[in-house]
């Protein structure tokens, strides 16, 4: 099947970002602000806002699924647009704290260090995977390839939704250890 000019249009971004982000996060954890000179605050309350917006993605992808099922295009359409955005929000944030705040290190022991090392590399994984789903996902909608969009939205939803939760399990898990 081949790909509407829209597609086409948004297909070399979709690459750039899905390579650009994650490497650009994977870089921040090794290299602060202030190794390149620049003295910046820490940004220690951070953690809570980006997780919280995490949870309020999760709830507007529920939202926004069960919109769609109900045949309300416009609020499916606005609900997936402000998930985005707060997908958006929290990379930003994320970035920023992870750029000026040195890592937490998980202070758990047994079962529950095993249970949050997996749970946090799945997440990780998946947010890495859930790049170009989501652009994917959104250009098929905007270029009106509904067939091709709702193929590709069946794998992006629960993934996008198990990224967007374990974002908050994560932040429960790890949130005791934390330096103020």
């Amino acid at each position: 099947m081949e790909n509407s000019p829209i597609e086409k249009k948004y297909s070399k971004w979709i690459i750039i970002l899905s390579i650009l982000i994650p490497v650009a996060v994977a870089f921040l954890f090794v290299v602060k602000l202030k190794d390149l000179g620049i003295d910046a605050p820490t940004l220690p309350f951070l953690p809570p806002i980006y997780a919280t917006i995490n949870g309020i993605t999760a709830i507007l992808l529920v939202v926004a699924v069960w919109a769609i099922k109900n045949g309300k295009i416009q609020l499916h359409q606005n609900l997936m647009k402000t998930a985005i955005g707060c997908s958006l929000l929290f990379l930003v944030m994320y970035i920023a704290y992870h750029m000026t705040t040195p890592s937490t290190k998980f202070g758990g022991d047994g079962a529950i260090k095993y249970a949050y090392f997996f749970i946090l590399l799945t997440h990780i994984l998946l947010s890495i995977a859930i790049i170009p789903l989501v652009l994917v996902t959104y250009v098929r909608a905007l270029a009106e390839r509904f067939d091709r969009h709702r193929k590709i939205a069946r794998i992006t939803f629960p993934l996008w939704l198990y990224v967007a939760i374990t974002g908050v399990v994560v932040y429960l898990m790890i949130s005791p250890y934390y330096q103020y």
